[in-house]
């Protein structure tokens, strides 16, 4: 016989209590963080070990788009389109109209926006462009002193116009003694392809571009100890203070380091990643590929490098040049050796 399950009044009047309570609801999962923004302009080559790099992080952390340095701060860009024509390269994704978290640009780039921005921060150099001069000696040119009162095209206001003028420097030529035309990389190797220019200082792979298609009729001048272009990531300062912001830059510079290595030792991945990219053949992005280092660090004369830009910027703004100090602090080392540290 079963005995009787017998409540007190007490009893009976907590368990009704416990049936009206609600139960605690669960605390909703936290929203994963925005991508990171990382953004280089897509007709670049440099670009190529960040490219890679995205591809290698977890799906939706980070994402690329075109865009430079002013992307940190949605800001315009006049200076370096104004005066420049010529056909884009490619299929070209649209320049991201929104905020980056890092940039990637020649340190011409850097400079010109932090005289607005001085909040920039140049964090890693991810590569180095060997550029060349690739003039015709059907033009009546064999020397660089030859180029004198030649027509040459480069792309103003950029590394490609600093090394135009280190190279007329090196024949105690200025910038006075050519007729410099102004024009995008593609359209500089289209003119000297088509006999509108006789020379051209632009970056790959458009030299390459040009000097196949000349033949015969070609010659280029990379003069000993020349000027090279330092393509680097900035960050805004502000974001390295975060140290939420901080730790997901530099764990994604740690992938970027693996690419450089991988644009070294197995570049095949990359090359058909910038490809797709940049609309360029795939077999001249590999021609043109050894005009390139690729150091993921920062270079010990970045700074010198930086100061002889200045220089020449300041001179084309009519200002006075920045000094050293003040643009040592654009440079923030303490990323790279973060991102070497483990």
């Amino acid at each position: 016989m079963r005995k009787a399950l017998l409540l007190t009044p007490v009893a009976v009047l907590a368990l009704a209590a416990c049936a009206a309570t609600p139960p605690t609801p669960l605390a909703a999962p936290t929203p994963p963080p925005e991508p990171l923004t990382v953004v280089g302009h897509s007709s670049v080559l440099e670009f190529g070990p960040v490219l890679l790099a995205s591809t290698k992080v977890p799906e939706g952390t980070v994402v690329t788009a075109s865009g430079g340095v002013p992307n940190l701060w949605d800001a315009a860009d006049p200076q370096l389109s104004s005066g420049v024509s010529g056909r884009p390269a490619g299929d070209a994704p649209p320049v991201s109209p929104g905020i980056a978290d890092l940039a990637g640009n020649a340190g011409t780039q850097t400079l010109r926006m932090s005289l607005t921005h001085p909040d920039a921060r140049i964090v890693m150099t991810v590569t180095e462009g060997l550029y060349r001069m690739v003039a015709r000696p059907s033009a009546g040119i064999s020397s660089i002193a030859d180029l004198k009162g030649k027509r040459v095209a480069t792309f103003a206001n950029t590394s490609a116009a600093v090394f135009l003028n280190h190279v007329l420097t090196s024949a105690g030529l200025s910038e006075a003694d050519v007729a410099i035309t102004s024009l995008t990389a593609p359209a500089s190797a289209d003119a000297l392809i088509n006999g509108e220019v006789d020379a051209i200082s632009i970056w790959e792979p458009d030299s390459e571009r040009a000097v196949k298609a000349l033949g015969a009729d070609v010659v280029t001048f990379r003069p000993e100890g020349s000027y090279r272009e330092i393509y680097s990531l900035n960050a805004k300062a502000g974001d390295l203070a975060d140290p939420v912001m901080r730790g997901r830059i530099v764990d994604f510079l740690r992938e970027v380091t693996d690419g450089c290595r991988a644009a070294e030792d197995d570049p095949g991945q990359m090359q058909a990643l910038l490809a797709e990219r940049t609309g360029q053949d795939r077999a001249l992005i590999a021609e043109s590929w050894h005009h390139h280092r690729f150091p993921c660090a920062l270079p010990a004369d970045l700074l010198d490098v930086l100061v002889a830009e200045e220089r020449w910027l300041a001179e084309k703004d009519g200002r006075a040049p920045r000094s050293r100090g003040e643009l040592a602090v654009l440079i923030d080392s303490s990323v790279v050796e973060e991102v070497r540290a483990q």
